[in-house]
């Protein structure tokens, strides 16, 4: 479930061509800051991210995110989970027709879960760990605002 969650993370650069219901996404300057972030695969299980310039002048500060959650664990209640521009319910279309651009999620105070948008304001935390293993943009000590 892990590597399938980081999996669809990392393969945002595929976003571009999605088919998936245009009303759904959402759409902002700031996922447009992290949609700008570039993979590079050195061997089947290695990926890394390569930060442009745009989003390295906003790493560790705060960062606002609005999107939809996809759970990596069981509950009502989460606090570390995956936001995404497009809805848990059109996950049916990854992997056929794009990607949806995702941040990985860690909140201090859990948010009940939902099918509509929220809106996180967190530290923005990049990472050049390999992307197979460990999401390379997250959002730390989120809040729900």
């Amino acid at each position: 479930m892990k590597q399938l969650i980081l999996m669809l993370f990392v393969l945002t650069g595929f976003a571009a061509k999605a088919q998936h219901d245009p009303n759904d996404q959402v759409v902002s300057a700031n996922w447009d800051v992290i949609g700008g972030v570039n993979f590079k695969i050195i061997k089947d299980k290695e990926m890394y991210a390569v930060f442009n310039p745009e989003i390295k002048k906003h790493a560790n500060k705060p960062f606002e995110l609005e999107g939809y959650i996809v759970p990596i664990k069981d509950g009502m209640k989460q606090t570390k989970f995956m936001l995404s521009t497009l809805p848990i319910n059109q996950c049916y279309f990854c992997g056929k027709n794009g990607v949806p651009i995702m941040v990985m999620v860690e909140l201090a105070e859990p948010v009940k879960f939902t099918y509509q948008t929220i809106t996180i304001r967190g530290t923005l935390k990049l990472s050049t760990a390999n992307a197979m293993d460990n999401p390379p943009i997250s959002l730390v000590n989120g809040k729900s605002i």
